[in-house]
């Protein structure tokens, strides 16, 4: 039987493609809020909500430098998560 992931968060943190696009995006190198909310072409509050977002799932983290937050990728590796996706899978191919 499916278990469900031990953290779900992280399922519905990269559930949504802005959110993924930032996880992309950071994976090139870190970024200042401003500098993704340009990217996305989304209003700074938008981008902090994803952000925050991120972040509670651990994917994400920032550190505020003066008036700028600068956001890192986060520790979370979706370990879990690709173990319940590979099961998954590995269901769905028996049927």
């Amino acid at each position: 039987m499916v278990q469900y992931s031990p953290n779900s968060l992280a399922f519905a943190a990269i559930s949504d493609p802005t959110r993924r696009g930032i996880l992309e995006r950071l994976g090139r190198g870190n970024a200042s809020i401003s500098e993704l909310a340009d990217t996305f072409a989304m209003t700074l509050t938008g981008l902090k909500k994803h952000v925050r977002v991120l972040e509670e799932a651990n994917l994400v983290t920032t550190r505020k430098e003066g008036r700028v937050r600068t956001c890192t990728l986060g520790p979370s590796t979706l370990d879990a998560e690709t173990a319940w996706i590979a099961e998954y899978r590995r269901m769905v191919e028996e049927r």
